[in-house]
């Protein structure tokens, strides 16, 4: 049975979608069956793995609908071992599509049904924001991982976050666990890097990943490439950390 995560915060420009493609990347390259479900508008992760968005017929929005089934959306990718539901900026009206609709939060939970077993693991890249998307990957997901940037308003925003994670667990899903936080965007240079990384540890211990991000040039220039950083420069500090971050998951996993 694979294990369904969302990867999730919604604050903008923390690292969320370049973790969910390097992350899924990574774990392929482990020998780990990966499916990918990109559940933001922006379909930054669709074209960071080099699909042409405009050309999206079927994604996350039909999903959602429950127009079609999981499986006639799923598009291989020139990663090995990963595969993708991609999105298109059409998925902005699911929000309103359904919000009449009963059961609204169980929809992507109803969709993946049975995906599990193809899959080690699934990972949802969520949008930016609380709204029923991420709501709906949170209902649909058994772990959460929360990017952290090393930057000044790091934990701003955190207790949100968690507040409707507990209100998730409560209502809709009493399993979701946190799987980790992770720290992104760290400069070792700079004093206040540090300072968030003491502060983040000190508060939540555990919950941490040992893994850091580190702030990575090549990193940054994958996803215009459509690529991930593991097919675009495996030599790179980036992918050096998304492998051992892969690395560390599954071994907690095992």
């Amino acid at each position: 049975m694979g294990k369904i995560i969302a990867i999730a915060n919604q604050k903008g420009g923390v690292g969320k979608t370049t973790t969910s493609v390097n992350l899924a990347a990574s774990l392929g390259v482990l020998e780990k069956k990966v499916l990918l479900i990109d559940a933001d508008p922006q379909a930054n992760a669709t074209s960071g793995l080099g699909i042409d968005v405009e050309n999206v017929e079927i994604g996350t929005y039909q999903l959602l609908e429950h127009t079609v089934k999981a499986s006639d959306a799923i598009l291989k990718t020139e990663s090995p071992n990963l595969d993708i539901i991609p999105s298109h900026i059409d998925l902005v009206a699911i929000e309103i599509e359904l919000v009449d609709k009963e059961n609204r939060e169980y929809m992507m939970k109803e969709s993946l049904q049975g995906l599990s077993e193809r899959y080690d693991y699934i990972l949802i890249d969520c949008a930016p924001s609380l709204g029923l998307l991420t709501l709906n990957a949170l209902t649909a997901a058994d772990a959460v991982i929360i990017p952290i940037q090393c930057e000044y308003f790091a934990l701003e925003g955190l207790g949100k976050l968690l507040n409707t994670i507990k209100s998730v667990q409560k209502i809709h899903n009493k399993n979701l666990d946190i799987e980790g936080l992770l720290l992104t965007m760290y400069d070792s240079r700079l004093r206040l890097s540090n300072q968030v990384v003491d502060e983040v540890k000190k508060h939540f211990d555990e919950m941490v990943f040992k893994t850091i991000i580190q702030r990575n040039v090549r990193l940054s220039e994958a996803p215009s490439y459509g690529e991930s950083i593991i097919s675009y420069d495996a030599g790179s500090k980036g992918a050096n950390n998304y492998l051992s971050l892969a690395q560390e998951l599954i071994e907690k996993n095992a």
